[in-house]
């Protein structure tokens, strides 16, 4: 009898399964370092927004038009360029506008009496949010391709609102719609890194573009809901 330990070789399949596994690791480890580094320019342009009073400037219609066409030519370049070297930098171009973008916010909250105590438990709510649904994606087995075109329709939803929202100037509206931001966005969060998890998408730069525009939305719409329901004046 053969009592030597069984040698068998694994299969191509089992070979497969191995090699995509590492790749969609790396995927996912160079997804969570571009979005890190993704911060620098945010961070950077939200403080030249502030320094420059370009936040007042960018207010109301005017603001809005310059959101829609910056940030929409810019993911546009992104996608086109999504397999060549100039992709990086414009992924950092286009975080470093949404930073300038998201300077008049943190300058209407930051001018509260409690203003920076209020950023930063928005910060430290989107980071929870973040490595809960990181954790999330790594623990679920199921397929959630299919939740992506539920919460697209959601966030189309929310745009148009918020297009709306501009002119109508309801509070009740606003309220509503950050809320719901916040939800559809932290799904989105999830359901993009299992995607990359998955082997679904496999371009870290795009990956990266999807995960930091949802918690862009995050923390966005917690720096509102806690300027209205927590901000206190000077």
């Amino acid at each position: 009898m053969n009592l030597q330990p069984s040698s068998r070789r694994p299969s191509y399949a089992e070979d497969a399964r191995v090699v995509s596994a590492g790749g969609n690791a790396r995927v996912l480890r160079n997804t969570y370092a571009l979005l890190a580094l993704s911060m620098i320019p945010t961070v950077l342009g939200a403080w030249i927004g502030l320094a420059s009073g370009l936040s007042t400037a960018l207010s109301g219609g005017m603001g809005l038009v310059v959101f829609m066409v910056g940030a929409f030519g810019l993911i546009w370049a992104i996608e086109k360029n999504r397999n060549s070297a100039a992709a990086v930098p414009l992924l950092l171009g286009f975080t470093f506008f949404m930073g300038l973008m998201l300077s008049r916010l943190l300058g209407f909250v930051l001018g509260m009496g409690n203003g920076t105590g209020l950023v930063m438990m928005a910060f430290a709510g989107t980071a929870t949010i973040f490595f809960g649904m990181a954790t999330l994606s790594s623990i679920i087995k199921r397929d959630l391709s299919t939740m992506g075109k539920w919460l697209f329709i959601g966030a189309v939803m929310l745009m148009v609102a918020g297009i709306a929202n501009v002119f109508i100037q309801s509070s009740a509206l606003m309220i509503t719609m950050s809320v719901m931001a916040i939800g559809i966005f932290s799904a989105f969060v999830l359901h993009d890194l299992k995607r990359v998890q998955d082997g679904v998408e496999t371009n870290y730069v795009i990956a990266t573009l999807g995960v930091y525009l949802s918690l862009y939305n995050v923390f966005q719409n917690l720096l509102v809901l806690l300027g209205v329901f927590g901000g206190r004046d000077e």
